[in-house]
């Protein structure tokens, strides 16, 4: 004969009408069964109202069921609890029963996904509308080293300030095999850049639901900038700068005393115009001839000592956009029939971003934007942004 399973006799499997409610409240109306979360209160058909939800125990109302009290904290009476029991749609529970063996649908595995939706629904539900911002992390290969972004890290530097609009962060980061930051790197990184900016952001701008963007990138230059091209400065957003020291945060610092951006101006206006960002370390124009020549007229927004830990406070990077807005339009109405603008960055994440972001797609001359390449023996062409006037 098979073993008889052992059964709760002195309890039902009937949830009381308490326990249902609070699970249903937890749940929000939608199933916890891991990336499911349909609705079970209406028909994802004629969207009549219908109760399409079923409460699955985590450790089985049976002791030697798929899921038995191995590890179960409470007494017999507390498999009913809410916190045995987990919102599924119908297809979810009738997954988890056919794991006869409970592997595959483990209580450990259950109960992560019950906390994970119930967490989530609090914490959204609980966020003040007008302080809802989407985190948006960008990590990119810089040199031989991929930079992955800690969501923890970023939603951490958020406060007061900001809450976030999903327990998620929106992830963009692109892993490109190629090396050397070759023609092809440039190539594939731009298109993967617009493609998930397309398929993740534009939708979340245009249902403004909330209308504000948190982000937290570190990568190669360039493509910082072509990531705040695509938001433009129409779109509210809150850019972060990483700090090194005491460890690694997202968290502005305060002001620096005297702080201040210096502009240099070329002494003629003949010759292309470049602009140089000696922020981080110093651009000298040697560098700057060695790529384009020497026929150059060079504006270069700088400070007076150039360190990789320049940017500290927000206060700074609102000195930056004001002062790079009132450059780019002097530079603009100086060279207005020039085909483009070369740009060679060495800045803040922080301010590559903004750089970007400040960017008038209708007004401004395109920018040929170059990248430091150590293995290259200095800047090389990486992304060309607008398209030439007619």
């Amino acid at each position: 004969m098979s073993k008889q399973k052992k059964t709760v006799t002195h309890i039902t499997r009937a949830i009381d009408n308490k326990a249902e409610r609070v699970l249903w409240a937890r749940a929000a109306g939608r199933c916890e069964f891991d990336d499911c979360n349909e609705i079970i209160y209406r028909s994802s058909v004629t969207q009549e109202p219908v109760n399409a939800a079923e409460m699955a125990h985590i450790y089985s109302f049976s002791e030697d069921g798929p899921r038995g009290w191995k590890g179960f904290w409470g007494t017999p009476k507390d498999l009913n609890s809410v916190e045995n029991l987990i919102l599924v749609c119908r297809k979810c529970h009738k997954l988890i029963d056919e794991d006869t063996e409970g592997v595959r649908y483990s209580t450990e595995l259950l109960r992560q996904w019950k906390r994970q939706h119930e967490d989530r629904v609090e914490m959204v539900t609980g966020i003040n509308p007008s302080k809802r911002s989407h985190v948006l992390l960008y990590g990119g290969k810089i040199g031989d080293v991929n930079s992955p972004l800690d969501p923890a890290l970023a939603m951490k530097a958020m406060f007061p300030n900001w809450n976030p609009a999903e327990s998620r962060a929106i992830d963009l980061s692109l892993k490109c095999e190629h090396e050397d930051k070759s023609s092809s790197f440039w190539v594939t990184e731009e298109a993967h850049l617009r493609a998930k900016f397309e398929r993740e952001i534009r939708p979340r701008i245009e249902d403004a639901k909330p209308n504000h963007f948190s982000i937290f990138a570190r990568a190669d230059q360039p493509l910082l900038i072509l990531l705040g091209t695509l938001f433009t400065d129409k779109v509210p957003a809150s850019v972060y700068q990483l700090h090194r020291e005491p460890s690694p945060n997202w968290k502005w610092k305060d002001h620096p005393d005297g702080f201040q951006f210096f502009v240099n101006r070329p002494t003629g206006k003949g010759g292309q115009p470049v602009l140089v960002f000696s922020l981080s370390v110093k651009i000298t124009p040697d560098r700057i001839a060695q790529v384009v020549g020497a026929d150059v007229a060079i504006w270069e927004l700088t400070v007076p000592e150039c360190h990789n830990r320049v940017m500290q406070s927000e206060a700074q990077l609102s000195m930056f956009r004001d002062q790079v807005c009132k450059l780019i339009a002097e530079i603009n109405a100086t060279y207005p029939h020039v085909p483009h603008i070369s740009i060679f960055p060495a800045m803040p994440v922080s301010c590559a971003v903004e750089l970007g972001r400040l960017r008038m797609p209708r007004a401004d001359i395109p920018w040929k934007i170059y990248d430091q390449n150590h293995k290259l023996g200095g800047f090389v062409p990486a992304l060309t942004i607008g398209e030439p006037k007619s």
